[in-house]
């Protein structure tokens, strides 16, 4: 009995690190819809603490895909993952919360991403990097569906410019 305990925790531990790393493809792709189907029927995300909104997946959503537009690239590194399974208030046996670290650098659209890449090829020439980091708080519950987030805090610890390449 013990070690199917065991294995049914690795797989959904492997589900749960999953859906984190879909999050991260989602808004790094700008892919609004599969952001929305993150989240469970009520899900909520808290982006305030980077200068952005709190509210239902899809408000958050839209807040999201309106602001991104200023970055032609971005690439969220979601990174020392812990997970907790039982962890929530209402917890019957099926929720877990991760908490997580994140570093998130992102290159400045100029141009209407039309300006030719820079010669590493890696982005429009000139166009500055911006970056942020900071920890994730994500709060999952299994529905019928699989893993689905019924809230994502995003504690945002620091960021800037990245100073400019040398030749």
């Amino acid at each position: 009995m013990t070690q199917r305990v065991e294995l049914a925790t690795v797989i959904d531990r492997l589900a749960v690190d999953e859906w984190v790393t879909e999050y991260a493809a989602a808004v790094d792709d700008g892919d609004w819809t599969a952001y929305r189907e993150l989240f469970a029927p009520g899900g909520r995300a808290d982006y305030r603490s980077a200068g952005g909104v709190e509210g239902d997946a899809g408000t958050v959503a839209d807040w999201l895909a309106e602001n991104l537009r200023l970055f032609s690239m971005r690439q969220h590194l979601i990174v020392n993952r812990r997970v907790r399974f039982a962890t929530l208030d209402q917890d019957l046996g099926d929720t877990a919360r991760v908490r997580a670290d994140y570093l998130n650098p992102m290159r400045f659209a100029t141009d209407g991403d039309t300006a030719p890449p820079d010669p590493s090829g890696h982005g429009p020439a000139g166009a500055p990097d911006f970056v942020s980091g900071g920890r994730y708080d994500f709060g999952l519950v299994r529905t019928a569906d699989g893993w689905r987030f019924l809230e994502v805090v995003v504690a945002e610890k620091w960021r800037g410019l990245s100073p400019p390449e040398r030749p």
